[in-house]
């Protein structure tokens, strides 16, 4: 069991149990595959092509989504350490690369935004859990003071500090919600078109119900984020900056102080404000994280690639969380990295590597966007 590093700000353990978390979340047809596009890797790293089904979509695509016709692809990442910008962790579940088939679906063209989870507020009166005050019985050793709503913010330490404690750069903020994404002083006039942020596994799930969607697998989302590349290292190709262009909101400068914003952002950025991926897609690298439907495992991959003869079918995840470092937590998928990403501690703008949250928590870097299945 890993050691817990003392939690800050005199909030017992329970209640900032996410922080580590945010250290780092049918009509019959017939399908005639084509080869994707290759992406320029070398052969023998555990890619091939990705093919991609020609089904139509069928009937109107929904406001604001892109069909994602469906096809096989190759799930999962080399261990990036020594590539330009891989970072320097190995990333071990996210592998073996494996190959996947998912069935047609329709995606969200961004993240959900501030705008879209504030109708979906005022339709449905719903209250996130960071707006909801920590249970008592929940927490039965939490003085009462302590017991009270708030989220997880990035507050930036005022010099260098050694990486191997998160506990430095974030804080559990009262008052802190999709709102207030950085505590009760913070607002969100005039970023309708920001992601939403400070939202949970269970706000996530039930925005997407209203709106008739789900929540991507893990499966769909990397699917989607590749594009139709063949194990490409980001959404758009091999080359984290090509000709010098920043093609997603992630950290410059040094971690975890100083943010330069050579990508004009210094936190969340408006959604699409990045270019679209060859799908059509904006931010599947970086901005906030993204939750999927999946629990967590670091050994799912291990699993799903036992029968290496053929392609794994629509895989929805493992029925129960597991992770070594919190075995007592239950975390579901997070996808795609965030506006905190860099080279010099989380490299998970990567497009197939794997990020993990505790359900109940958010933060001011988490956000999401929906599937639908056709009818």
């Amino acid at each position: 069991m890993a050691v817990r590093p003392p939690v800050p700000r005199g909030i017992p353990w329970p209640i900032v149990q996410g922080l580590a978390a945010a250290a780092v979340v049918a009509v019959f047809v017939i399908v005639m595959p084509r080869v994707g596009r290759r992406s320029g890797r070398p052969a023998g790293r555990g890619f091939e092509a990705t093919t991609s089904a020609t089904t139509a979509p069928p009937g109107q695509s929904p406001e604001a989504m892109v069909w994602i016709s469906g096809g096989e692809f190759s799930m999962g990442c080399d261990d990036p350490r020594g590539k330009p910008f891989g970072g320097r962790e190995p990333m071990p579940d996210a592998r073996p690369v494996h190959r996947v088939h998912v069935d047609g679906f329709w995606i969200d063209r961004t993240e959900v935004t501030n705008d879209q989870f504030a109708a979906f507020v005022a339709a449905t009166g719903y209250v996130t859990v960071a707006e909801t005050p920590p249970r008592a019985e929940d927490f039965p050793s939490a003085p009462a003071e302590n017991l009270v709503a708030g989220s997880i913010v990035f507050s930036p330490p005022e010099g260098p500090v050694s990486l191997d404690n998160h506990y430095q750069w974030w804080s559990y903020v009262p008052g802190a919600n999709w709102r207030h994404p950085t505590g009760p002083e913070s607002s969100i006039e005039g970023q309708g078109s920001h992601p939403v942020v400070q939202i949970a596994h269970d706000d996530a799930v039930a925005y997407a119900s209203w709106a008739g969607k789900r929540l991507p697998t893990e499966a769909e989302w990397e699917f989607a984020a590749r594009g139709g590349l063949s194990g490409a290292t980001y959404p758009w190709g091999d080359e984290f900056l090509p000709a010098g262009r920043q093609m997603a909101n992630t950290w410059q400068g040094p971690f975890p102080g100083a943010n330069t914003a050579e990508d004009g952002f210094v936190f969340a950025s408006p959604v699409a404000s990045f270019p679209a991926n060859g799908y059509g897609l904006h931010d599947m690298s970086g901005n906030v994280w993204e939750w999927c439907a999946d629990w967590y495992r670091p050994d799912t991959y291990a699993r799903d690639a036992r029968k290496p003869d053929q392609p794994l079918k629509n895989p929805s995840g493992p029925n129960t969380s597991h992770d070594p470092q919190e075995p007592g937590q239950a975390k579901r998928v997070l996808r795609g990295g965030s506006f905190l990403c860099t080279d010099q501690y989380c490299s998970r703008y990567i497009v197939g590597t794997r990020g993990k949250g505790e359900v109940s928590s958010g933060a001011n870097h988490i956000g999401f966007r929906c599937v639908r299945s056709p009818e």
